[in-house]
């Protein structure tokens, strides 16, 4: 379902906001870190001490949202979620997500030392109190710089 091209723009993002909603209405909405994208699998990080892993635990629906700053396309990507709090798949996605840290980490310092960042902090660390949300895309809606949406599902 996920285009080559919004399949690029995702890996580009370092965060991506998430918009969960209780039982009761009540929207949330949160960056997370994104781990990877894996066909129409988006991966990421959720602290369990906030909103959106309570959410999702009662309701796992959710929406992302995000814009290509090159075209200002918008993009709203909805779908289940599962968590994933321990296991092997969990071991191996917490080794990705070490080596991303440590990646986006050093990134962010030859940034700064090429004069091309403006970072206030350069450590992407992630506390210990955390799981992986596996975000599977079903629908994906583009609207486009003129307000123009097109939506898509998937079978």
């Amino acid at each position: 379902m996920l285009t080559k091209e919004l399949t690029k723009l995702l890996e580009s993002r370092e965060f991506i906001s998430v918009a969960t909603c209780d039982f009761k209405g009540r929207p949330n909405a949160a960056p997370k870190f994104l781990l990877k994208v894996d066909g129409d699998l988006i991966y990421l990080v959720d602290y369990t001490i906030g909103i959106t892993w309570k959410n999702l635990k009662i309701n796992p629906q959710a929406s992302l949202s995000l814009i290509d700053p090159k075209t200002l396309m918008g993009y709203q990507l909805c779908g289940p979620v599962r968590i994933i709090a321990k296991g092997a798949k969990f071991n191996k996605l917490c080794k990705e997500m070490k080596t991303k840290a440590i990646h986006l980490t050093t990134q962010h310092i030859i940034e700064e030392v090429r004069g091309e960042g403006k970072h206030e902090s350069f450590e992407v660390v992630i506390t210990e109190k955390f799981v992986i949300l596996e975000f599977k895309v079903n629908e994906i809606a583009e609207i486009g710089i003129g307000g123009e949406l097109k939506r898509k599902k998937s079978i």
